[in-house]
Order: structure tokens, then C-alpha cells, then sequence
């Protein structure tokens, strides 16, 4: 494509050589090391590089064209901008045919139960015979396929290449995790959302947006801006009340709807049965009544079924097909997710990497546990080091014993993270062990196991790696149960 096609929508300071404008355009990148022949590259600018820097390597490797904020001392065509992120999403939308414009797009944002409650809408919407396709932590999906992303929100580059190709795919509606981090770096500008779904809010990411109020006001961007038509909010959160009496003021063409289970809300449910593995409930949306069986446990898991079921309804989707949707749904990976049983004990592992995230999950384990509740955790390195004694507290509290291990230490040593983690647990209890590598630890954990035991564990979720000083190593918590499971006879019960 031309670069003058691909510009046309910005808001250009200075385009350095316009009779260049009929350059073709093959491949747009951000990484200098990357970019191809006939490339345009994007000068962004991070929280540890300046892609200004890297243009001379850039142009070296095939860049014909730079999309940069300030002038730089080379012969190569110039497009200045204002801000570079902003250009990059309207470049990459352009350069793969607007394919957004083709899709009705649901964003979901908060701190837990996104790619739960994505999962459920995505579930809901197929029951539904609507063509669906899904973008989060755990990767993307749509007609069969499944790419692995690094990012829980892919670059816009990336994302509307996935776009395309769901296009092409036949694909109707996208279901899509929208990180804070995503909102900072304006990943969606240009998006339309048909609905936006806020599950809830608390601690994380501090190292990254220093404050509270700084990563809340990350997570508002979605709701406030004209891109969103209809919001779904917790009423139960402090934070969902707040987005919407901010919408009413800022964004009045956004329709606002509430769910929750303790508060006057549009769409509650009364909870009728309750176990280790799954529930019952009567779901009221609009005065709509439907009985859904979830199987998932935990309280937290009906938040996340009733803003599936809320947006869903926004969709215009019957009450059928959201009961059906829900309970044809048997798990998510690495979402309290049953992996199996030893010694009459049962073993769960969970993405809970945040205080409350943490604390709801072994909330959920806590009234179906026999014997002992255990907890398997660690924090993450070079990330939010104020919730690592949060963390500690809550399980101290919550749980009967703890294994404390790593996590993702990346450049920390991990005994230093564990360290932080006591602080707070040992305010509360004594009752753990430490025991540094993961691997080691769960082996530990299941020659402390007894009859009656639900072990939790927490933090990593469905991940796949384990980051160690810059290094990816394989590493899967379900899989490494798994083998210790087969090495011991393979007993595992139903």
C-alpha cells in the first residue's frame, strides 16, 4: 500500500519528502531487528527504548519510511507526528483494510476474571450460532485456529492483522481482553466496542502505573471515550459505580447496565446449589428469568457469568442460548481449574496473581475442603513489589499451609521475592515452608498431601514458561502435575 493511502487519516506535523508518497508500503514493524524490505517503521517510544534511536538500523535492515515524533538527521522519508502510538493504530487499521469496521467488538478490562468471563461470552455467542472469535491471555481463536500471543491485548500491528484474517474467516463477533496496559498505549484507538464489559478492580500493576488512581484511570479510558456503545459494570465495585457516573457525564451516548449479586442491579442471581465443581443458579437479567448451571466453582465465577450474560443480552442474544452458552462451558485453562486428585486430595491450579484474586480463590475452595486448605504461590519478579506482602497476608490468612516458591523471578533472585511474601505472611501464621524452584515444590506438595487436602496452585495459571533472567524456559503447572500424577501410578479419580 502507498504511504499516502496509509496516511491519509493522520494528523501530520511535517512529511519530509511528499513526492515520496508513492513509495509502496510491504510491511509495517516496530522492532528494528525485524523490519523487512520496503518496511515502514514506527520510532515508539517505551518505558526502556526509544525507537528514534533504532532508526539507522532500521532503514539498514529495509525500512523505506519512518514514522517518528521529532526530525532525524537522515536521508529517508519522514512522517512527523504528534504521538507515534496513536499513528500506529491508525496506520495499522488502514494498511489491513479497517477490518474492525467488519466485526462487532466486545472489550472486557479489570484486573481478574477477563479471560473467564471472555471464554463465557465467547461460549454464550456460539450456542447462539454466531461466528466468534476470541483474543486474551491464553491466545486467539476463530475458525479452528489458534495463535499464540505474548500479549493479553496484541500490538495494533498484530491485532489487526488477526482482524483481517477473522474477516476472512467469516467471523461476526470478537471477544477481546483489554489490558490497562493496552488502554496506556492507546492499542485500541479506532476501535468501536459494541459493549465493553469492567469486571472489577484492585491492586496491581503499581510498578508499571505507580498508583492506584494512575492504573484505575487506564481501565476508565475504555468506557469514556466515544468508541464504546454500551458499558457493563459491576455494580457491586466501587470502581463500576464510579465508570458509570463518569459515563453519564462524559460519554451520553453510552447505555450503561449493572450486574451483581448484592446491590440493586439490572441483572443479579440468587445462588441455589453450591460444590467443588460448579453451581446452580437463578439468573435475573431484565426481569428475565433462567436457570444456569455453572461448571466452575466460586462466588467470583457468577460475577463473571452475569457480565457475560448481561452483555449478551445487550447483544440481543435469548436467554437460551446464554444458559446454554454457560453451562456448556467446563472449564477455562488454568482458571481454578480441577487437574486431578492424589491420595483422596484435590488439586487446582489458578492464574491468582493478585491479592484479591488470590484471596477469592481459596474463598471458593475454603467451604468444600475436608482437611487442610493449601496453598502453592509465589510473586512475580520486577513487577508490583508492594502486593508481595499483601499476597502473604491473605494466604496466612486464608489458607491452612503454604509452599512458598517462584514464580516468574525474571532479573530478581527469587529468595528475595519469597522474602517480601513472608513479611506479610508471617504476621498472620507460620504455617509454611519455603522451597525456592517450582518444579521441586510441587513434588514437595504432594508428599504433604493427605486425605481430605485441597492444594491450590496459584500464579501462573495456563502460562507455559517460566521467565528466568530473560530466558523462557518451558513450564506448565498443569503438565508437571500431570507427570508426577503418572510417575505415581496414575492415580487420579473422578
Amino acid at each position: 500500500m502507498k504511504i499516502k493511502e496509509l496516511v491519509k487519516d493522520l494528523e501530520i506535523v511535517e512529511f519530509t519528502e511528499k513526492d515520496k508518497g508513492d513509495l509502496e508500503i510491504a510491511v509495517l514493524e516496530t522492532d528494528s531487528r525485524k523490519i523487512q524490505i520496503n518496511g515502514l517503521f514506527f520510532c515508539l517510544i517505551g518505558e526502556n527504548a526509544d525507537g528514534h534511536n533504532y532508526a539507522q538500523e532500521a532503514v539498514k535492515n529495509g525500512a523505506i519510511a519512518l514514522v517518528a515524533e521529532r526530525h532525524l538527521t537522515m536521508d529517508t522519508p519522514q512522517i512527523i507526528v504528534k504521538d507515534v502510538r496513536e499513528a500506529l493504530g491508525i496506520i495499522s487499521a488502514c494498511f489491513y483494510g479497517q477490518p474492525a469496521e467488519q466485526l462487532k467488538i466486545v472489550g472486557i478490562t479489570g484486573t481478574n476474571g477477563k479471560t473467564t468471563t471472555a471464554h463465557m461470552l465467547s461460549s454464550i455467542l456460539k450456542k447462539a450460532n454466531k461466528k466468534v472469535g476470541l483474543i486474551g491471555t491464553l491466545g486467539a481463536w476463530y475458525a479452528e485456529k489458534k495463535i499464540t500471543t505474548s500479549l493479553t491485548t496484541p500490538d495494533p500491528i498484530a491485532l489487526h492483522a488477526i482482524f483481517a484474517d477473522m474477516v476472512r474467516h467469516g467471523v461476526e463477533y470478537v471477544v477481546m481482553e483489554v489490558s490497562a496496559h493496552a488502554l496506556y498505549y492507546k492499542k485500541t484507538l479506532g476501535i468501536t466496542f459494541c459493549c465493553c464489559i469492567f469486571t472489577n478492580f484492585s491492586q496491581d500493576h503499581l510498578d508499571f502505573f505507580h498508583t492506584m488512581q494512575g492504573y484505575k484511570q487506564a481501565k476508565m479510558g475504555l468506557f469514556t471515550s466515544p468508541s464504546c456503545s454500551v458499558a457493563v459494570l459491576n455494580g457491586d465495585e466501587e470502581t463500576g459505580r464510579e465508570i458509570g457516573a463518569l459515563i453519564n457525564k462524559e460519554n451520553g451516548a453510552c447505555k450503561t447496565t449493572y450486574y451483581g449479586l448484592h446491590t440493586p442491579t439490572d441483572a443479579f442471581a440468587v445462588i441455589t446449589d453450591e460444590s467443588l465443581y460448579g453451581l446452580e443458579c437463578v439468573f435475573n437479567i431484565n426481569d428475565k428469568l433462567s436457570r444456569i448451571t455453572l461448571c466452575m466453582t466460586g462466588r467470583h465465577n457468577v460475577y463473571n457469568a452475569l457480565a457475560a450474560a448481561s452483555c449478551a443480552t445487550e447483544l440481543g442474544i435469548d436467554t437460551a442460548s446464554i444458559a446454554l452458552g454457560l453451562s456448556a462451558l467446563k472449564g477455562v485453562e488454568g482458571r481454578l481449574q480441577r487437574v486431578g486428585g492424589w491420595k483422596h486430595a484435590e488439586i487446582y491450579v489458578d492464574f491468582a496473581h493478585t491479592p484479591e484474586g488470590l484471596g477469592k480463590s481459596l474463598d471458593a475452595l475454603r467451604p468444600h475442603c475436608k482437611g487442610r486448605l493449601i496453598c502453592l504461590y509465589g510473586c512475580g519478579g520486577n513487577r508490583d513489589k508492594l502486593k508481595r506482602p499483601l499476597m502473604g497476608e491473605i494466604a496466612a490468612k486464608k489458607a491452612d499451609f503454604c509452599i512458598l516458591t517462584s514464580d516468574n523471578p525474571r532479573y530478581e533472585d527469587p529468595l528475595d521475592i519469597i522474602v517480601a511474601i513472608e513479611r506479610g505472611y508471617r504476621r498472620f501464621s507460620v504455617q509454611y515452608v519455603v522451597v525456592p524452584e517450582r518444579k521441586k515444590a510441587l513434588e514437595y506438595a504432594f508428599e504433604f498431601l493427605k486425605a481430605g487436602d485441597i492444594l491450590l496452585v496459584a500464579g501462573k495459571g495456563g502460562e507455559n514458561y517460566q521467565e528466568i533472567m530473560g530466558i523462557k524456559y518451558p513450564f506448565n503447572d498443569k503438565d508437571i502435575i500431570e507427570k508426577i500424577l503418572e510417575q505415581k501410578g496414575k492415580n487420579l479419580y473422578s
